[in-house]
């Protein structure tokens, strides 16, 4: 989402609070649930659901294996649901033509530096690049072209947008600005 006036334009990054996220998270920790309920029955010795019997689950190797990839599922749906949550890799950027200064922030995991904010001076901003790379999973990052400094990412990087509405938002950005598009390209689409 973009909002603009004559000297100020903030565009907005979305995050990792996705619908596909939560629902992996979701379907993660549920999913994990239940081979950690058996592998712990087996070694107790007594069902924790009575839907799902251990009588027949040997605690060495199976029951072991079983709760091993059961935590496992829990730990990483976990993390998926947290991240999620807290909305990691979610932000802006803001372009502030009157003041000169463009701030890119994004938020992180809590903590100390749970804020990730970079300040940039408008003058330099050499131009907008829109980097492109084709093959199974292709790759659209938008980034300014700052001068004595590494490529920036402006737009998240697993960000599914198509070719066209980068080089609409590149051509908004660059317009904004008023400096050229630089567009490089990697593997043949």
């Amino acid at each position: 989402m973009t909002r603009q006036s004559k000297s100020i334009q903030i565009d907005s990054v979305r995050g990792f609070r996705t619908f596909s996220n939560s629902c992996w998270a979701c379907v993660l920790i549920f999913g994990a649930l239940g081979p950690t309920s058996v592998g712990l029955s087996s070694h107790i010795g007594k069902d924790l659901i009575p839907l799902l019997p251990s009588r027949y689950i040997v605690f060495i190797p199976q029951g072991i294996v079983m709760l091993f990839h059961g935590l496992a599922g829990l730990f990483v749906g976990s993390y998926l649901g947290c991240a999620a949550f807290w909305d990691v890799g979610g932000g802006y950027n803001l372009f502030n033509k009157r003041e000169g200064i463009f701030p890119i922030f994004r938020w992180g995991f809590p903590g100390r530096n749970c804020r990730i904010c970079a300040k940039f001076s408008s003058k330099d901003i050499q131009a907008v690049g829109l980097e492109t790379q084709g093959g199974l999973y292709p790759r659209r990052i938008l980034y300014p072209k700052i001068r004595g400094r590494q490529n920036v990412p402006l737009t998240r990087t697993g960000e599914n947008s198509s070719l066209s509405e980068m080089e609409e938002k590149a051509a908004g950005i660059a317009r904004f600005l008023r400096v050229p598009i630089e567009s490089f390209r990697g593997l043949p689409r």
